[in-house]
């Protein structure tokens, strides 16, 4: 099978933005909080609360992009495959690194004082429930790791549904995602109450959605090139233009906000993010090379190891230019989230060269040829 080309535009293109959204955090967590945001957010001036809103805002793609990619290759399961043989060829390519970085987040922060040996040997104990203190970003991995549990049910459903029935599960997914604002503003909706927070569309909800409109748009969709750049480009406009304002506009400097509360429209699975991961993902599509250029191959194949070490260059490079020399909010974001990307791929492709390189960062020590079937 021949490399699906822009797909690999779409890995780097969420694992920067991925880098992106952490340097963002750097610049309203409240005081206390790591290089992640935490359950309180204070934006310290106009100028950050602008910057933060614009760029954190349109980044919130890249998680459900890497959701998108993911479905958009392996639903439904090849003829034949065996929910075991599918289960045993994802575990092999992501639990290693995954269970690898866990235990170095649980350990290397403590020769540069980061954390202590009683929070080093609880985040340890905890490995096989949860990701470490300083690894929040891990949490990505769960969730992914129950989508491909969910693939083998869901597959011999996508092998023979109807593009009509399909976009019903699409379109009721769509309604699902505006639970955030409904209860916002309602309370509670359909069936919700304090003993029961499944409502009504409870089970069209969550990543599977973006899971089940990959498959429509890779099996389904037969619009032309021209139609996917206007319509991908107005939900992408539309998306990120309500994305980035729904921050802005509770973002009140020198305000202590809850935030989950203040990240209420950068919820991966609200109606705008919807709007502007369906609209970015069409715009990709309409990329149309024969090939994969080398370095973005490379940077494709090296992703998942990126996204794993990420945090810890992004402190070095947020303490150098945010504390040190002070740059300016605009400039400084992009800045860290540049230096973090090319020292993720320096480190990355080292290692992806050592023996038993590929434990570590998922994969073999030579980016594979741009001929070949993109893996997952």
């Amino acid at each position: 099978m021949k490399r699906i080309v822009f797909l690999d535009y779409v890995r780097v293109f969420a694992c920067f933005l991925v880098m992106l959204v952490h340097a963002c955090e750097n610049y309203y967590g409240a005081p206390g909080s790591t290089d992640m945001a935490g359950p309180m957010s204070l934006l310290a001036n106009e100028t950050d609360r602008f910057w933060v809103s614009l760029y954190d805002g349109f980044s919130r793609m890249a998680v459900p992009l890497f959701m998108i990619v993911s479905a958009f290759l392996l639903v439904p399961m090849k003829e034949g495959q065996s929910a075991k043989e599918f289960y045993i060829r994802r575990a092999w390519r992501i639990l290693p690194p995954f269970f690898i970085f866990i235990v170095l987040y649980s350990t290397l922060p403590l020769f540069w004082n980061q954390i202590d040996m009683e929070t080093s040997t609880r985040d340890l104990s905890r490995a096989l429930l949860n990701f470490p203190s300083l690894a929040g970003h891990l949490w990505f991995i769960y969730p992914l790791i129950g989508l491909y549990l969910f693939i083998p049910m869901i597959s011999p459903w996508l092998a023979k549904v109807s593009a009509k029935e399909e976009r019903f599960f699409i379109w009721l997914f769509a309604i699902s995602t505006c639970m955030p604002y409904l209860n916002r503003f309602f309370g509670e909706v359909w069936g919700q109450c304090f003993w029961n927070e499944f409502h009504t569309l409870w089970y069209f909800s969550g990543y599977l959605g973006y899971l089940v409109l990959a498959h429509y748009i890779r099996v389904h969709l037969d619009w032309s090139t021209r139609k996917r750049l206007i319509v991908g480009g107005s939900m992408t406009v539309v998306g990120a233009v309500w994305t980035i304002l729904s921050f802005y506009i509770q973002a009140i400097p020198g305000h202590l906000i809850e935030t989950p509360v203040l990240e209420i429209g950068w919820s991966f699975c609200t109606i705008n993010c919807l709007m502007l991961t369906a609209g970015a993902f069409l715009l990709f599509t309409c990329i149309k090379k024969a090939e994969t250029p080398k370095i973005i191959l490379q940077l494709s194949e090296l992703s998942y190891g990126m996204y794993l070490m990420h945090i810890f260059w992004l402190g070095l490079w947020v303490s150098v230019f945010k504390t040190e020399m002070g740059m300016a909010t605009g400039l400084a974001i992009p800045v860290i989230a540049i230096c973090t990307f090319l020292s993720c791929w320096i480190s990355t492709l080292i290692i992806s060269y050592l023996p038993g390189g590929k434990w570590v960062v998922g994969t073999d020590s030579r980016p594979k040829t741009s001929k070949l079937t993109l893996s997952a």
